[in-house]
Parts: structure tokens; sequence; C-alpha cells
């Protein structure tokens, strides 16, 4: 089995670069999210890996703020988008009985978590991804939809689901065979910790 790639252990952001969704472009600069205890915090700029990865293991840990006031998408909101086009939101659902796909865990706006596994604010969570990539014909048509099983605290929330398309805001606006992680900014500030990729091509 290949060696993790480690891209936050807890002190150094080089491997990451900033990126700017209300122009979609990069921001030419690295990773700027403050780093304090080991985690990083979302403040401005969403953040991209420089590591582009194929089929793989994406393992990423990620804090929820208690935000009481706040309602629905404005509670705790953040993305984890695989291959920098699928994105895997990251929301307080903790107190949701059937999560949708718009809820924690969900592949936004395509499928819903098949279990609400997500803990509430202040506790330490896990996303666990095994991506298969899509494989693209020569003029970057999908030949093969890419295949996705993702693990919540452990417990399996979506189990070899394909993928009919890629989400919108990433840092690539269609499917790809290869991709960086990518974090989302969205106006709340999440946590992140002990984030890597496991290449299995």
């Amino acid at each position: 089995m290949k060696d993790k790639v480690i891209l936050f252990d807890g002190e150094n952001l080089a491997p990451f670069l900033g990126y700017d969704t209300m122009v979609l472009a990069p921001t030419g600069r690295a990773g700027e999210w403050p780093v304090k205890d080991g985690a990083i915090t979302v403040t401005k700029y969403d953040m991209y890996s420089r590591y582009e990865y194929g089929d793989a293991h994406v393992h990423v840990e990620f804090n929820l703020p208690d935000m009481p006031e706040a309602e629905g998408q404005n509670k705790g909101n953040s993305g984890l988008f695989i291959h920098g086009c699928y994105e895997i939101q990251i929301l307080d659902s903790s107190m949701v009985e059937t999560p949708d796909e718009y809820d924690c865990g969900a592949l936004y706006g395509i499928a819903a978590p098949l279990v609400n596994a997500c803990k509430g604010p202040g506790e330490w969570q896990a996303f666990d991804v095994f991506i298969r990539a899509a494989k693209l014909n020569e003029d970057g048509t999908v030949k093969e939809k890419a295949v996705m099983t993702v693990f919540l605290n452990g417990q399996i929330i979506h189990n070899n689901l394909e993928l009919p398309r890629h989400t919108a805001c990433g840092v690539y606006d269609r499917v790809v065979e290869r991709g960086p992680v990518f974090l989302q900014d969205h106006k709340c500030p999440v946590s992140f910790r002990n984030i890597w990729v496991r290449p299995l091509d």
C-alpha cells in the first residue's frame, strides 16, 4: 500500500493555496487560514491542495462552531471537495432526523447521506472518503463516472455512489480524472486538522 501524503500536519500550510470563488481564480498565495493548537480555522478564501490525486483514500477531520442563532445553510457551513469538483457538505446537522442532499455528509445537491452520523458543535469529526476517479475521453467527456464511498465518524453514509456530475463552486467546474482537496470558506469558522491522502492507483 502506498504511503499517505500529508497535507496538513498541524503546523505547515505550505501544501495549500488560496482560492477566491468570487472571481473563480487562485489568490496566487499560499493558504492563509490561522493555525492554532494543531488546527486551521476558516477565515477568508477557500483553500486547495497543490497535490492532486486520482483513485484515493482521503481523510479530513473537522470541528463545527457553535452557532445557536443560525439556521439551515448558515449553521457551521463549509465543504470538502474531492478532486476539487465533488462537494461533501459540512454543516451542523446534528439535530436533523432525516438528512437531505444539503445536510452534513451529503454529496451536495446529488445524494443525501444514508444515515445522520453528524456530531454536535465542538466535537472533532472525521470523513474517510474512497474515490474511484472518473475516466474521460480525449475530448473531456465522461467515459466512466466517478464512484465514491464515504464514512463519517466511522459510519458509512455513501456506499459505492456513482457520481452523475460535478458540483458547483469548486476549483474545477467540470469532472476531472485527478484533482486536489478543496476546503470551502462559507463564512463560518469551521476548523480542520489531520488532512491526508493515500493514493490507491
